[in-house]
């Protein structure tokens, strides 16, 4: 934990204090930003770290251990009637506190405090404030080293999209069978072999099975892969050490020499709105203006719904990535969420609208990091769909 940041974030943000609470590891980010990982947590304990001076503890009795190591004047309680005299001592003369809340719920990954908590600290005369920001600042924000494993991590990524394309090409030249599960498998042996890990395998969907946002093949359910097919792949995988971040990367390939112009007509308005979502993104950043996620969401949407097929992209642009593939910081997204988060220098989120037809999806996704005064794509940008059987290919 950094206190003398997270202390200086505070009084930027003009918030008294953070009260950090838990109870059964109900929020996983408390333990991560206050680098503690307790062996039973069955009952709840509160962390208040001030804007000045030094932060508080309030435990149980029986799990008086939970909060060591971190520095603080420490209250014990046994009863709900201590606990609630402890906590108002506690929160006694702050007025504006931040806590793992969020309005309305319209970030639901930061909304991990139950509401009755929320109830009993409001009695304490506090008006609680989301810490969906100061979060992102402490969970999203990447260090070097974390930049650096994302690049690695992304050389085999690309490899393993490139490698999937060379199966199907050599299998469907050779009259060979070969399904969607093959494919994955042969993709996740590669990431492994080089390191790389995930929370599942990469998705190999085939035609109607592209047209799931998250469809993904199993070994009992699996579709051919035959000349004619529309082929889409994601996939992500990051370095398997600590701290290390992931690569998240949707391409997509026709199984033929030339691609139909059914598939291209609505690639080429993907492509469009996923470009005119990272030019707001890098322009906006350049000039030095503010950006909120919400607003990416409405650059891609925009261009979608202007073509017709705007019912059809049933998802959000992109997703906050870190040591999870969805990370804690901003995501593009003014569909599902409305996510008023600032995008906020070295953090990185994916840019990946799509459109789900019946008969078939197209998503290309892309990874975009942020500077101080700029954004990059940090691997390949697809510009048309890999005719996986050209000559060239």
């Amino acid at each position: 934990m950094n206190l003398e940041a997270i202390q200086a974030a505070l009084r930027e943000a003009k918030l008294d204090a953070w009260l950090f609470y838990d109870h059964h590891r109900r929020d996983p980010i408390a333990y991560r930003i206050l680098g503690i990982n307790p062996v039973m947590c069955t009952r709840r304990w509160y962390y208040l770290i001030p804007a000045e001076g030094e932060p508080a503890k309030l435990i149980h009795r029986i799990e008086a251990h939970n909060l060591d190591g971190l520095p603080g004047k420490e209250v014990r309680y046994s009863s709900w009637r201590e606990q609630r005299e402890g906590l108002s001592g506690l929160l006694k003369g702050k007025k504006r506190v931040a806590m793992q809340y969020s309005l309305l719920n319209n970030i639901p990954y930061v909304g991990l405090v139950d509401a009755g908590t929320i109830e009993l600290v409001r009695t304490c005369l506090v008006d609680v404030i989301s810490s969906a920001d100061l979060v992102q600042q402490f969970e999203a924000a990447w260090t070097e080293d974390q930049w650096q494993s994302h690049l690695a991590a992304g050389q085999w990524v690309h490899e393993s999209v490139r490698r999937a394309f060379t199966v199907i090409r050599e299998a469907a030249r050779a009259g060979k069978a070969l399904n969607e599960y093959e494919v994955q498998q042969e993709m996740a042996r590669l990431l492994e072999s080089h390191g790389l890990v995930a929370d599942e395998p990469p998705c190999v969907a085939v035609n109607a099975n592209s047209a799931n946002p998250h469809y993904s093949p199993g070994r009992e359910v699996s579709a051919p892969i035959r000349s004619g097919d529309f082929v889409l792949l994601d996939v992500w995988g990051k370095q398997n050490k600590p701290c290390a971040v992931y690569f998240d990367i949707t391409w997509t390939g026709y199984v033929g020499e030339k691609v139909p112009e059914q598939y291209t007509k609505v690639f080429n308005v993907v492509r469009q709105a996923r470009d005119a979502a990272i030019d707001l993104v890098q322009k906006s950043l350049e000039a030095g203006r503010k950006l909120y996620g919400f607003e990416v969401d409405d650059a891609a949407r925009m261009v979608i719904d202007a073509q017709g097929y705007g019912k059809y992209f049933v998802h959000r642009t992109g997703h906050s990535i870190g040591e999870d593939v969805h990370g804690n910081g901003a995501n593009m997204d003014n569909f599902e969420t409305h996510d008023e988060r600032r995008i906020i220098p070295s953090t990185c989120f994916s840019i990946e609208p799509g459109i789900y037809l019946q008969e078939f999806g197209v998503r290309s996704e892309v990874n975009v990091f942020t500077s101080e005064r700029g954004a990059r794509v940090t691997g390949e940008i697809q510009q048309e769909i890999v005719p996986i059987l050209a000559a060239s290919s």
